[in-house]
């Protein structure tokens, strides 16, 4: 049976390319994101490449949508992989934000993930897989990163940044003994063809895709800049 990798928060960017990658090296992939439409696009795209590929909708800042998730995934196979590019981009101005918005960001970057974690861990235990996640400069404590996400009106993404930041690494080393690797790539920049891209970026969403077959193949470094 194939290695399977759920890439959650499927786009057009980051996690198409993720999605690829690991599909050209054999393995199955589920794609999670809100839009049916899109993902079944994509299912298309990567079985017409010979891939295996599975949609699945879902909300990942929800505890139990998550759980769903995973176990529709593994009629795929065992997870091998959690790839985690799942962001919300709410509370761009924390003095003015309401709570749902505030939560709906942290949701997502911490209780999503963990929710996903605790829900591939059987799997990720005996396959001894790994954890990729996908993280943004503007979670790195600096005044310069904090000038910038006030300017860009991403507070609150900055915020879910860091503490998804923090979440790798407690993850990392609790499950270090498990032989489960967790890895994250720091993206310093906009990439191309994405929602951030106005026409200047110059980060290549492949580039990003082959950093993360490099952690999870070599499964040395925890945290790596492309930027």
């Amino acid at each position: 049976m194939a290695k399977t990798i759920i890439v959650a928060g499927y786009g057009i960017g980051i996690s198409k390319a993720v999605a690829e990658k690991f599909a050209a090296e054999g393995f199955a992939v589920a794609l999670v994101a809100r839009n049916a439409e899109k993902l079944a696009a994509s299912v298309k795209d990567l079985e017409a490449k010979g891939a295996k590929a599975l949609a699945i909708t879902g909300d990942l800042g929800n505890e139990k949508s998550v759980a769903d998730v995973v176990a529709k995934a593994r009629a795929l196979g065992p997870i091998h992989v959690l790839q985690w590019t799942a962001y919300a981009g709410q509370a761009g101005n924390v003095l003015e934000a309401d709570t749902a918005a505030f939560h709906a960001v942290l949701d997502v970057a911490t209780i999503g993930l963990t929710a996903a974690v605790r829900a591939a861990l059987p799997d990720l235990k005996e396959t001894k897989g790994s954890i990729l996640v996908t993280n943004g400069g503007l979670g790195f404590f600096d005044p310069n990163v904090d000038k910038a996400a006030v300017a860009y009106n991403a507070m609150g993404l900055a915020i879910a940044n860091s503490a998804k930041h923090k979440l790798v690494g407690l993850l990392a080393e609790k499950l270090r003994a498990d032989g489960i690797y967790v890895g994250e790539v720091m993206v310093l920049g906009a990439v191309k063809g994405t929602a951030f891209d106005q026409g200047n970026a110059t980060i290549e969403a492949t580039t990003i895709a082959n950093r993360f077959w490099q952690l999870h193949t070599e499964r040395k470094e925890l945290s790596v800049n492309v930027g």
